[in-house]
């Protein structure tokens, strides 16, 4: 069937894997807004709410917000704290250089470019990051499990990227991803082609067989000349 849409994984896809210390991170942010002594526990607040949280969708699928974390941590999400937050992100969120022209090889070829991620910043920290990287406008839809239900890899955001792309049939999109359950798995079981770009920090799952395996984005538009 012919390709109509490619929907990609954001982090470890678009995004390169980064191993970050997400305690360490929230450390620097929160010290200069709390007293001496608190920042310490304020992060390990976070820190704990977030991995629940996680724990909790790679469970059931359940997604959650960044809201919700602070929330469960008993922290209040000021404007000046989660801007920094962010701002410690930007060297762990640039996109693949190679990315900007395989998105426009894409589209010139007809071909929808979708992302699906899991995760619980909100739409607008993520159109902050492709905007930066000058990709925003090069993806046709997107979704962020911090806006729906579920989280991959449940079959309903993988129809929703779907939906957010305007395609209707698994078998004519692909999905890009990293991760070989939420990912591969994920789209396989819908129906989608899946291929996989391999990360060595991300778990093995045996039961997923990609339909292609590729080490950079470069390899897509010869793989899909091969479908």
């Amino acid at each position: 069937m012919t390709v109509e849409a490619v929907i990609f994984d954001w982090g470890g896809t678009l995004t390169p894997w980064h191993t970050i210390d997400h305690e360490a991170l929230w450390l620097t942010v929160c010290t200069p807004h709390y007293p001496p002594g608190q920042a310490a526990a304020v992060a390990a607040a976070i820190c704990a709410a977030e991995h629940e949280l996680w724990l909790a969708a790679n469970t059931d699928s359940t997604s959650a917000t960044l809201a919700q974390v602070m929330t469960r941590a008993g922290v209040e999400p000021t404007e000046a704290l989660l801007a920094d937050y962010y701002q410690h992100w930007d060297p762990h969120t640039l996109t693949d250089p190679a990315a900007p022209a395989v998105l426009r090889e894409l589209r010139r070829r007809g071909i929808k470019v979708g992302v699906l991620s899991n995760t619980m910043w909100p739409r607008s920290a993520h159109e902050r990051v492709f905007g930066r990287d000058e990709v925003l406008a090069l993806i046709d839809g997107a979704v962020y499990s911090s806006e729906i239900p579920w989280t991959k890899p449940h079959p309903e955001a993988f129809r929703a990227a779907m939906a957010a792309v305007g395609v209707d049939e698994p078998a004519a999109c692909v999905f890009v991803g990293d991760r070989p359950y939420d990912d591969i798995h994920g789209a396989k079981s819908i129906g989608m082609r899946a291929v996989w770009i391999p990360n060595r920090a991300v778990p093995a799952y045996p039961a997923a067989e990609p339909d292609a395996v590729i080490t950079s984005l470069t390899e897509l538009p010869p793989l899909l000349d091969r479908w």
